[in-house]
């Protein structure tokens, strides 16, 4: 780019420059991109030094290729000049449109910055427009804006450039020609820096593509393999909580192909008194112990525990559900349970579990208030929450039973004749004779007496109705909605079935039974309940000769 009266020479320059333009433009990566720009500035543009100084991530320039002085590139490739005095060297000298000039004459006050610089060797100029060694010229790249133009975006970093090969400053055709060349340098910079992220995006994603495929093995695995049942259901929609997908320990377990499970809900499944369990199980993290039904039509114990398997662009999807087969372990804390509450000898309840479902039928207030008021009620057994002031006591309904406070009260039929009311009926029963059968045939015909005896009482009374064993001789009958009458008949029944000839040890024996007929309402303890059935069998058992006591 001798002189601007040479067109050839800025034709063969266009050339050369429109040459390195499509050359940095087909780099393959940032660094090519960023070295064939600083090359191009030697070739094409005439200038014996090229340094590209890019701009950080934190901002500061980082000199990332430089041209034209092997000595110069090892010694500042890869230093850093901070964005203060970079921002201070743009500011100050002349401005060639997008380019900064600072000529010798201004430019000594830089020579201590942080800049990374290379000073070229040579004599001072000896006319006026002749390059001096300490001149500088440094060309803008900025990021193309949205309305276009060297300077209307960020800057990405800063082209520097020293002596022109014809040793003159540069004129206007080579001031437009690199500050074109800065133009595409930036755009071509951007666009290796897209393509570079653009790489590196890919990677990434390959890699997590990679891991979801390994984890998504690893899940179905899991999940196929799995020693308890797993089961996948849907979130949401019309089709929540249908099963989708199910693994083999879980068919197995309930007896039922992965096909025709994919026709149920959990909810199709479990047993119709463990809905209200099931339903109140939390979707995340929620456990529960309920029964599932088997193909056979049986029923299993299980353990659920759920957990959502969510989706990172839509949210929770699926319900993951974990069933785990404690069948055993039920059985297991039922036989506890039934041992703690039932005698071990005839399987009645005992006295606890007697006690236990008496007092879950009575509360402290009684069947009949002696108060005048719903104050003076209050003043003895609390707030019931009604108006004060007005007189009251509690009649027993046709059927014997008033409710108050959410409560259903029992009551008892007054007097000694039938009045109709029905009511808890207390039967206290204690066998005559049994402990001479003890003395004469030994303790095991005895123990056969007492498991005859819980078997025929049992069979004498109606589904619902508790038959337990107090402890020795004695048991009771906890007969509900019975009036006067139905007592005393279902009284003589069961002693009619107990005095009938037992085999025991081999032979026949007899035994007689009394009972004694109390009545449970609210305001009585359980044991104050059963005394008074002991104490009336007590006097039904006196009144009665000794001879009559038991049939032989």
């Amino acid at each position: 780019m001798e002189t601007e009266s040479e067109p050839y020479v800025r034709l063969a320059s266009l050339r050369q420059l429109h040459q390195v333009m499509a050359d940095m433009n087909t780099a393959r990566s940032l660094a090519d991109t960023l070295q064939t720009v600083a090359d191009g500035v030697v070739t094409a543009l005439g200038y014996e030094l090229a340094c590209v100084n890019l701009v950080r991530p934190d901002g500061d320039l980082v000199v990332a290729a430089f041209s034209g002085n092997p000595a110069a590139e090892a010694l500042i490739t890869g230093r850093v000049g901070s964005r203060a005095s970079w921002e201070r060297r743009l500011s100050m000298g002349e401005q060639w449109g997008d380019l900064v000039f600072i000529p010798h004459t201004e430019g000594w006050i830089l020579d201590d910055d942080d800049v990374p610089q290379w000073y070229t060797e040579g004599p001072a100029p000896r006319f006026e427009d002749e390059w001096h060694p300490s001149d500088r010229l440094f060309a803008p790249m900025y990021a193309p804006g949205a309305h276009g133009g060297a300077a209307s975006g960020e800057l990405i970093g800063v082209l520097s450039v020293d002596r022109p090969r014809n040793g003159r400053r540069p004129g206007a055709w080579g001031r437009e020609a690199l500050q074109m060349y800065a133009f595409q340098a930036a755009i071509a910079i951007s666009n290796a820096r897209l393509r570079a992220n653009m790489q590196r995006a890919l990677v990434r994603l390959e890699r997590e593509q990679q891991a979801l495929r390994a984890s998504e093995e690893s899940f179905r695995q899991a999940f196929e393999y799995a020693p308890s049942g797993m089961a996948i259901a849907e979130m949401g929609g019309d089709q929540h909580g249908r099963i989708l997908r199910t693994n083999d320990a879980l068919c197995r377990l309930l007896g039922r192909p992965a096909s025709a499970m994919r026709r149920y809900s959990f909810s199709d499944l479990v047993h119709p008194e463990d809905i209200g369990t099931l339903l109140r199980t939390s979707a995340e993290g929620g456990r529960a112990e309920l029964r599932l039904g088997r193909r056979d039509g049986s029923y299993v114990w299980v353990s659920l525990r759920n957990s959502v398997v969510a989706d990172a662009a839509d949210g929770p999807r699926f319900l993951l559900t974990h069933v785990e087969d404690i069948e055993e372990r039920k059985r297991r804390e039922l036989q506890l349970a039934h041992r703690a509450s039932h005698d071990s000898l005839t399987g009645l309840p005992n006295s606890a579990e007697l006690r236990s479902r008496l007092s879950a039928r009575l509360c402290q207030r009684p069947q009949s208030g002696p108060y005048d008021s719903y104050d003076s009620y209050d003043a003895a057994y609390g707030p019931a929450g009604y108006e004060p002031g007005h007189a009251f006591d509690f009649p027993p309904g046709a059927d014997g039973y008033d409710v108050y406070d959410h409560h259903v009260h029992t009551v008892a039929p007054e007097g000694d004749h039938d009045d109709g009311t029905k009511g808890l009926a207390v039967l206290f029963c204690d066998l005559d004779g049994f402990k001479s059968i003890n003395d004469r045939f030994g303790h095991n015909a005895g123990d056969a007496v007492l498991i005859e005896v819980a078997r025929r009482l049992s069979n004498g009374v109606r589904d619902g109705d508790t038959v337990a064993r107090l402890g020795g001789d004695e048991f009771v009958i906890l007969a509900d909605g019975l009036g006067r009458a139905d007592a005393a008949d279902l009284a003589v029944r069961l002693r009619n079935e107990i005095i009938q000839p037992i085999r025991a040890e081999g032979r026949a024996v007899r035994v007689g039974a009394s009972f004694g007929i109390g009545w449970a309402h609210c305001g009585m303890t359980a044991d104050e309940v059963l005394k008074s059935a002991d104490e009336r069998m007590y006097v039904e058992k006196r009144s009665r000769p000794k001879q009559h006591r038991r049939a032989g």
